[in-house]
Order: structure tokens, then C-alpha cells, then sequence
């Protein structure tokens, strides 16, 4: 684990460079070996670490979560992650925001605070299912509660809307007039949601709008996890491709983490030696 989180720090990806990496005899070991490693160590790593690197990426939450440094602003949001072309279980997949296709996967996150990951699912492409934002949110409301959840107009689901509200956070994500002859008079849908969960509390327009600007967090997250590689995987398979995705996103998590213990922003990409 050391090793990988060495190499992708330093822009190393694949099993090849990541081998060749390990065998400088001052990284492996600075990370712990007794011996430098081979691919053959190297590949059968990432095929064990998809079943257990779900509770080191919890484990490192939880630690983001002791140190304070999640807010009561949550953000959520899919990202692109662009796969080899040798990789055969990757999928053409279309991005709505850049309006064209890709070849690759996608990554569902919750971001909070100063882009600290909380919650994220491995997704067949950027276009997630209404299931994975709602598996996703609950993931992170287990983690804390907050008070605001953000989210674009994908997300403008009643039962995103009314699970949230029912637990005690306000959604904002823009109303889409999709699939409806008679368009409500609303910009967010929690306008019209609020009313059927309380007569008696009243969002601002301007809150909502202030609270939706706050969305740029999880694109700050986004491309804070693509300085750790998230952007494109460089492994071979689904499965390593899921776990190289979430090893990234640990990999940000021990950024912060570290750079807080050291008094210096938890923010920062790079920890200064």
C-alpha cells in the first residue's frame, strides 16, 4: 500500500513503472520492503486490495472526520475516468458536460470541507443511475450529518429530495421542467419539496443560491483526486481499475490528512517536505 501510494504521489501508474519504481533501492525501503518488488507482486496487489481498500478508504474518512475537517456543506458529483484502450472491459461513455464520448468508467463522490472526499462509488460511466447518487448519499450521511447536500440537476430526483429531507438536510439541486407538460414556477426543487415535510420553515431564494455556489467544492475535489491520478486509470480489468480509482482517492485523503497534522492546509495537493 505504501509503495502504490509513493508511485501515484509521484505520478507513477501502471504495473510496469510501479515495478520499475520499487526497484530503487531507497523507495522500497523508505515503504518497507525487504526486497525490491516484481510485476508479478505488483499485479497481485491491486487484485487483493479491491477487497479491503472499501475500509481503508472508511478508516481514512473517519480519521478526515476526528480532525474536523468536514463541513456542513456536502457535494455530489460524477467524474470521468478515461481507461487504456487494452483495457477491454472499459465502455464508450458519454460525458453530458463536455458533450462528447469517452473510453472508460466513472466515479460517483461526496466532497466536503476543503476537498475532502467522504463517500464515492466506482460507476460503469460518468452517467450514474439515479441508485448510485442514492447509495452514495446514504454512504456519506453515515459518516456525519450535514446540513446542506448539493447536487446538479441530475439529481433532481423526489426520492433524492425527500430522503434528505426526512433526514434532517436541506437538498439544493436546480429544478429540470424534463418530462412535464406543466413546469413549476420553482428554480430548485426543494421549493416545492419543503412544503410536504414542513408548514412551517421557508427557505430564501438567496440562501439557495449561496448554497449552490458552494458546488465548486466538489469540482476542487474532483480535480484534486485526478492530481492523484483519478483521471485515467492505467490498469487492466474492472477490478483493477476500481481499485487503482479508490487507492487515488485514499491517496487525497492521506494528503490532507498529513498536511493537517503538520499545521499546514489540509487543502494542499502536495505535502511540503
Amino acid at each position: 500500500m505504501r509503495g502504490f501510494l509513493h508511485c501515484y504521489y509521484k505520478d507513477i501508474y501502471g504495473i510496469r513503472p510501479v515495478e520499475r519504481e520499487l526497484q530503487n533501492t531507497i523507495v522500497w525501503l523508505s515503504c518497507g520492503f525487504d526486497r525490491p518488488r516484481l510485476s508479478t507482486a505488483v499485479d497481485r496487489f491491486l487484485t487483493d486490495l479491491e477487497h479491503v481498500v472499501d475500509d481503508v478508504f472508511d478508516r481514512l474518512v473517519e480519521q478526515a472526520t476526528r480532525r474536523g475537517l468536514l463541513d456542513l456543506t456536502y457535494c455530489i458529483d460524477s467524474t470521468d475516468v478515461r481507461a487504456m484502450p487494452a483495457n477491454q472491459d472499459a465502455s464508450n461513455c458519454y460525458d453530458p458536460t463536455a458533450d462528447k464520448y469517452y473510453y472508460g468508467y466513472g466515479c460517483t463522490i461526496v466532497s466536503t470541507g476543503q476537498k475532502i472526499p467522504i463517500a464515492a462509488e466506482f460507476t460503469e460511466s460518468k452517467q450514474a443511475p439515479e441508485e448510485t447518487a442514492m447509495r452514495v448519499t446514504r454512504d456519506a450521511l453515515a459518516v456525519k450529518k450535514p446540513m446542506w447536500m448539493v447536487g446538479d440537476s441530475a439529481c433532481d430526483t423526489l426520492d433524492w429530495h425527500d430522503h434528505l429531507l426526512a433526514a434532517g438536510v436541506v437538498p439544493v439541486a436546480p429544478y429540470n421542467a424534463r418530462n412535464t407538460d406543466e413546469p413549476k414556477d420553482i428554480e430548485y426543487r426543494v421549493e416545492d419539496r419543503i412544503e410536504e415535510h414542513s408548514e412551517d420553515v421557508k427557505l430564501k431564494k438567496s440562501t439557495l443560491d449561496e448554497t449552490y455556489n458552494r458546488r465548486t467544492g466538489v469540482e476542487r475535489t474532483n480535480e484534486s483526486v485526478k492530481d492523484c491520478g483519478l483521471g485515467r486509470t492505467h490498469a487492466r480489468g474492472r477490478v483493477h481499475a476500481r481499485a487503482q480509482v479508490f487507492l487515488e482517492l485514499c491517496l487525497r485523503l492521506v494528503v490532507a490528512i498529513t498536511n493537517d497534522e503538520r499545521g499546514d492546509n489540509p487543502g494542499s495537493t502536495v505535502i511540503t517536505v
